[in-house]
């Protein structure tokens, strides 16, 4: 780690700097911690989430804050008027799906968690990162607004970055919606481009299941006797992968 990056706050070897986040957006060291008992005095929080955050969550930090003067985003919708960027050092290597949801839920901005952990790896322990948002999930009009908490894979802690969405084609700039959508995008689909993001995470959530019950079909038809069932089996798998061609076209 260099002197510059020793000057800003991290989360083990990550920093905004680490992440390739312009440096105006980087937190201080001095002012990133952020103590847990800020989390639960500001919401009822039951006594297994209380135990959830002192055991799995060895630290908090406010590793970047991003904002229109330091992204030269133009503000947009204004629903999104700041994103922070979090570090959540874990103690387990699962996502603190829970705690994610406590914090993110006390903030209209959006937040960006990037999860550290230690893991051994060839015989020696390495640092991994793994990136989690919490975003509205469509629903019909009408309906109350859910939430969800979305992750990414765990990848060595330097390998993870984020990138900033550059200009339109047309040449109109980007805005903080652009850029929220974007994060997301890089946390949960490992991809920079934030278009459609809804639609694509559902389709994605889609292909998921239906390979599984792919997986399953083809147990059954393997192990079928009966030739009627075999068939109505078979005709089942069928369907499901030419949906599935469709859907990974």
């Amino acid at each position: 780690m260099t002197a510059a990056h020793l000057t800003v706050a991290h989360c083990g070897e990550v920093s905004a700097l680490t992440l390739g986040l312009p440096a105006s957006a980087a937190i201080p060291e001095q002012k990133g911690t952020l103590p847990k008992g800020l989390f639960v005095a500001k919401a009822p929080v039951s006594s297994k989430l209380k135990q959830r955050l002192v055991n799995d969550i060895a630290s908090i930090t406010m590793l970047a804050l991003l904002r229109p003067a330091n992204t030269a985003m133009g503000a947009g919708s204004g629903k999104v008027p700041e994103v922070l960027v979090i570090g959540l050092r874990v103690n387990t290597p699962g996502i603190p799906v829970e705690v994610i949801d406590l914090i993110a839920g006390q903030r209209k901005s959006g937040i960006v968690f990037v999860c550290v952990h230690e893991d051994e790896f060839e015989g020696a322990v390495r640092e991994e990162c793994a990136l989690a948002v919490r975003r509205n999930v469509p629903v019909r009009a009408g309906h109350v607004p859910i939430t969800k908490v979305f992750s990414g894979e765990w990848r060595p802690a330097g390998e993870v970055t984020l990138e900033l969405p550059e200009g339109n084609a047309d040449g109109g700039a980007k805005t903080m919606d652009d850029l929220w959508d974007s994060l997301c995008a890089q946390a949960i689909l490992d991809s920079a481009d934030g278009a459609n993001l809804d639609a694509r995470i559902a389709r994605r959530d889609q292909i998921v299941t239906l390979k599984a019950a792919e997986e399953k079909l083809s147990r059954d038809h393997q192990r079928a006797k009966n030739p009627a069932q075999r068939n109505e089996i078979y005709a089942k798998l069928h369907k499901i992968r030419t949906q599935l061609a469709q859907l990974e076209q």
